[in-house]
């Protein structure tokens, strides 16, 4: 079998012209004979190169408004054939087909026509049909056939065509086969997508494209890629590159500022948050939410969702940090933060999390809807003698939001809209709160006053008789325990406060 195949024939086929005038000139001094349709045959004469039209292989114009152009047997059977198949080239002879050795296609644009307009008879004359067909052709027949299947692939070809003499190897086909799917599927992708949204089906495409290989996965032995673009959600300004264990953090990062309103600073380590505070302006919730537990903030992630100040730097700048996120920096202290050299620095971009997150496990993924639910005092049913002030409503409903970010079992303390403590991924709900009081009173936190929030519900009443004990108020928690009751009595007992939410916040 001939491994080398030398290009003599090429079918373009375009729907963006961008970089596609150096390939054209490339492949006419080749030698090689060019065959296009439509808009991209015009192109080509525009450069003053020869060009053969579909239609002169065909016999039929472009009809049905383009939808159809190349889904012809004339145009197909020179892509599919087998060259070292005889029965195959009888065929061709006998027909007088071409051979097709290169076939280029850049396919309509789909997925920016979803994103610019809800018009759907408009996103539907961008689903590429002889496109998507030329491409998945070529790429079957890679032993014969090469397939350049978007406006990425353009500098391989030009390698080929400037290095090679246009002469392709078997495994630069078998690859450019690969990549040929990875771009078709890929877009099938994104239409299913867009259909599902209404028809709902139960199933599973995401796309990765283009994955950047990361230094190395949540420990050095193993291996990490990061399949999507960053880009769209923020733009880093400074530091080494994002790792593996930094991108696990940035996004709970996101998720808890989201729920915030107010000006609000969190830190996050390992996933949780070990500091969250808000004030009238950010320096203030910096130090608030540093104070928290200014020993695991070291070497965390910081996250703020108000534009950095030069004093808030100032403050933020005398800690080790692994990343900051903001929405805007100004001026000088953007220069104060970049005192560090591999310190990262994210400005945050207009972004939109998505509605779905996925896990894989066993042999399959899990899909659910993101946790996006927010109490609001309207939801709150209080169920003990003693009802909440009006402060302590606000932290209850301050703690309830950060409790829904914390790993389960978890119990957030809170005092004047600060985090105090918290006890997270705890395997009993009261040790969670063991630890909780713990921490507060390590760094000196005053607990009397202070509100509780519990992810789920207690089982018993021992977590707010030892709750109580150590000076908390107030308890939110969702309810529905079949012993609510001993929780709610032992409440009453102690003389503190506790509402209902009716929804569950786990996070595992």
């Amino acid at each position: 079998m001939e491994y080398k195949k030398k290009i003599r024939s090429a079918l373009v086929s375009v729907y963006d012209k961008t970089g596609l005038e150096p390939i054209l000139k490339l492949l006419h001094s080749n030698g090689v004979e060019l065959i296009s349709t439509g808009g991209t045959h015009q192109f080509i004469l525009s450069l003053g190169l020869p060009a053969l039209t579909v239609e002169s292989l065909t016999g039929y114009p472009s009809i049905l408004d383009g939808r159809v152009k190349t889904l012809h047997p004339a145009v197909f059977g020179g892509i599919l054939a087998r060259r070292e198949d005889t029965n195959h080239k009888d065929q061709l002879s006998k027909y007088d087909i071409r051979e097709i050795d290169l076939v280029i296609v850049d396919l309509y644009p789909f997925a920016k026509t979803v994103e610019t307009t809800s018009d759907e008879a408009e996103i539907i004359e961008k689903i590429d049909i002889g496109g998507i067909s030329l491409i998945r052709g070529a790429a079957k027949n890679f032993e014969d056939v090469l397939i350049i299947p978007s406006v990425e692939d353009y500098p391989t070809l030009k390698r080929i065509l400037s290095e090679q003499d246009g002469e392709t190897t078997l495994e630069q086909r078998r690859r450019q086969a690969a990549r040929a799917f990875a771009v078709s599927s890929g877009y099938d992708t994104d239409i299913f997508n867009w259909f599902n949204r209404v028809e709902g089906l139960n199933e599973l495409r995401v796309k990765g494209s283009n994955g950047a290989t990361l230094r190395y996965g949540e420990n050095p032995h193993q291996s990490g890629i990061f399949f999507g673009d960053l880009n769209e959600i923020a733009t880093q300004l400074h530091g080494k590159e994002l790792s593996y264990n930094n991108l696990l953090d940035i996004d709970a990062a996101l998720s808890l500022i989201n729920d915030l309103d107010q000006t609000s600073v969190a830190i996050i380590k390992h996933n949780n948050a070990c500091g969250v505070a808000t004030r009238e302006n950010l320096t203030e919730a910096w130090d608030a939410a540093l104070a928290g537990d200014p020993v695991s903030a070291f070497g965390g992630v910081i996250i703020c969702n108000k534009p950095v100040d030069e004093a808030t730097a100032a403050h933020i700048n005398q800690l080790f940090f692994e990343v900051i996120v903001a929405p805007d920096y100004e001026k000088n202290s953007l220069e104060l933060l970049k005192s560090k050299k591999n310190r990262i620095i994210l400005q945050l971009k207009s972004f939109d999390l998505g509605k779905w997150q996925y896990r894989s496990l066993l042999n399959g993924v899990l899909a659910q809807t993101k946790n996006d639910r927010k109490e609001s005092s309207d939801n709150l049913k209080c169920v003990t003698e003693k009802t909440p002030t009006e402060s302590e409503i606000k932290d209850l409903l301050f703690a309830n939001r950060l409790v829904k970010h914390a790993r389960s079992n978890a119990i957030v303390l809170v005092k004047d809209q600060q985090m105090i403590g918290s006890g997270v991924g705890q395997t009993s709900r009261v040790d969670a709160v063991k630890q909780a009081i713990e921490k507060a009173e390590r760094f000196g936190f005053d607990l009397n006053g202070a509100v509780l929030a519990s992810d789920a519900f207690f089982p018993f009443g021992d977590s707010v008789e030892i709750a109580s004990a150590a000076g908390i108020t107030s308890f939110i928690q969702p309810g529905g325990s079949v012993r609510d009751v001993d929780s709610i009595e032992m409440c009453n007992k102690k003389g503190v406060s506790m509402v209902f939410t009716g929804t569950r916040h786990f996070r595992h």
